[in-house]
């Protein structure tokens, strides 16, 4: 795909995906959704990206939905939109790759909806996280999901009702992102973290960020069960055979990624 609103790059084992239409607070447009989905499905096969860090030009990092293309349409239109977008955000939890989101500026509605899904999120000490949608007669009820799953109830009410920002630093105390940094070390410190995940097997990684997710709602005991059968298909796979006997024999790993 000849991609207008977006990028790619790749350092080492890390890639970069770059919301690129800053004219326009990298809104999530058809077109953008179209191409991430493109992008994310195309990296899913590649083993030697590890680590995707989902980043934006410009001063901000997602003002949500492009609300140009949300006036006055119909249903059949409206679907589509909120189809594609549910399955880039999928997409993002079903690949294997850990992705990480680097947010400066603001982050809201579906952009807010975009960094919660990631699983992790590295912000800067001035970014804002908010769900406005109630302020416009639109709850938000798509980053809802987003925002549930990553804080408590109470802490997903107040910003889903009164739509108010949230400061990195109070987005960090309810738990929404993981680590807050000046901007000026924004990048820096999003590399270091993706470069550390890096680091790992690749397939061990891929196996761990399924499992997170597919055990989160079970029960205790659904959960065991599924991470006791996981666990031993694991550790028959040749990146835990070589770095259990790596760690034994005090050398590194040489990870195959399978």
């Amino acid at each position: 795909m000849d991609y207008r609103e977006i990028s790619f790059t790749s350092k080492g084992s890390v890639g970069y995906l770059t919301l690129n239409n800053a004219g326009k607070v990298n809104a999530l447009s058809v077109q953008m959704i179209k191409e991430i989905i493109s992008l994310l499905t195309e990296v899913a096969d590649n083993e030697s990206i590890k680590v995707i860090v989902l980043k934006a030009a410009g001063r901000h990092f997602c003002a949500g939905h492009y609300l140009a293309e949300m006036v006055d349409a119909g249903v059949k239109e409206y679907k589509f939109i909120f189809d594609q977008c549910t399955k880039m955000m999928m997409l993002i939890h079903e690949i294997p790759q850990i992705v990480i989101a680097q947010v400066q500026g603001i982050a809201t509605a579906a952009g807010c909806q975009l960094a919660a899904w990631c699983d992790l999120i590295v912000a800067e000490e001035g970014a804002r996280f908010s769900t406005p949608g109630v302020k416009i007669g639109l709850f938000c009820t798509t980053p809802m999901v987003a925002i549930t799953r990553a804080i408590g109830r109470k802490a997903a009410m107040e910003m889903l009702v009164t739509g108010r920002e949230f400061p990195a630093a109070e987005a960090k105390e309810i738990g929404l992102i993981n680590r807050v940094v000046p901007l000026e070390e924004l990048d820096r410190s999003t590399a270091e973290l993706a470069e550390q995940i890096a680091e790992a097997s690749g397939f061990a990684l891929a196996v761990g960020k399924q499992g997170l997710y597919a055990q989160a709602d079970m029960s205790d005991a659904q959960a065991f069960h599924y991470a006791k059968h996981t666990i031993v298909m694991n550790n028959l796979s040749d990146d835990a055979q070589n770095g259990i006997k790596a760690f034994l024999e005090k050398r590194k790993p040489e990870w195959q990624n399978r």
